[in-house]
């Protein structure tokens, strides 16, 4: 799957893959940053709180994003049916950002997978309208979404459970709470079976975002490890028994902090301008 193609003559939409544990009051800049860049006191915000099985975690975020001055709303998207609705895709269709938040990644893949709601958040990234995600919410951007697997520095076969994301972006596979819950091995994992794309490891209350031109800032309080396997020369993920270790040979590493800068396309790292 790759991302739907940009409207002729618009830009792409933001990407905005949050690694769980936002601020939300004390200092909130990743959230500010995203009202502003989906329109300021003009933006309109719709929230999908699908992943959460918590009735207080829509209303939650849409009470955050007019506090800071946008348009909220939020719409319970509780079974595939509601999918079909023709007033949940009105919706969709007015907002200037959408924002997924955190809970069950599997809950997103089979409620929202495949139905007119996904395919309308893919179609208007593609016209300029900013999608964000937390937590479970990021993991659903990408093409290969990481549903689950073990905790661990080391890459082990059956180390993750990967399930079909958003694709909004096929050129990154995305792990949150990642310093936090340990995930590295399971990032490894995952980029040991399609090293086409870059591993982004996001902390908590941290975030990448995206531009359209594939250049990634990193915002917030933790860091972003990049996995660049693009010069990966040897793998043994496709003959190691159950549950070993893996050998990973030629990976690139990047920790990167808050204000610097990642290009997935050309895969160049730039630090911080004030470093």
């Amino acid at each position: 799957m790759t991302p739907s193609a940009p409207v002729q003559d618009l830009n792409r939409g933001y990407v905005i893959p949050i690694g769980g544990a936002e601020a939300k009051s004390k200092d909130p800049v990743i959230l500010q940053r995203f009202v502003k860049l989906c329109g300021a006191e003009n933006a309109r915000i719709l929230v999908i709180p699908t992943a959460s099985q918590l009735d207080e975690t829509g209303p939650l975020y849409r009470d955050l994003f007019e506090d800071m001055g946008a348009r909220a709303v939020s719409i319970p998207i509780e079974e595939r049916d509601d999918c079909y609705r023709d007033n949940i895709l009105g919706k969709l269709d007015k907002a200037t950002g959408i924002f997924i938040t955190g809970g069950n990644q599997l809950r997103l893949s089979t409620i929202l997978g495949g139905t007119p709601v996904a395919r309308a958040i893919r179609r208007l990234n593609a016209a300029g309208v900013h999608m964000a995600g937390t937590s479970a919410g990021a993991a659903i951007i990408s093409e290969h979404m990481i549903a689950g697997g073990r905790s661990g520095p080391s890459p082990r076969e059956s180390g993750v459970v990967l399930a079909p994301g958003l694709g909004l972006t096929n050129r990154a596979i995305i792990d949150q709470h990642f310093n936090r819950r340990g995930r590295l091995g399971r990032l490894l994992a995952a980029l040991s079976f399609n090293p086409f794309a870059c591993g982004l490891g996001i902390d908590e209350n941290t975030a990448a975002f995206i531009a359209p031109d594939g250049v990634m800032e990193v915002i917030g309080h933790g860091t972003v490890t990049v996995v660049d396997p693009a010069d990966l020369r040897h793998s043994s993920m496709s003959y190691v028994k159950k549950a070993e270790a893996v050998s990973m040979i030629g990976l690139k590493l990047h920790v990167l902090a808050h204000g610097s800068q990642f290009n997935l396309e050309t895969r160049e790292a730039q630090l911080d301008k004030g470093s």
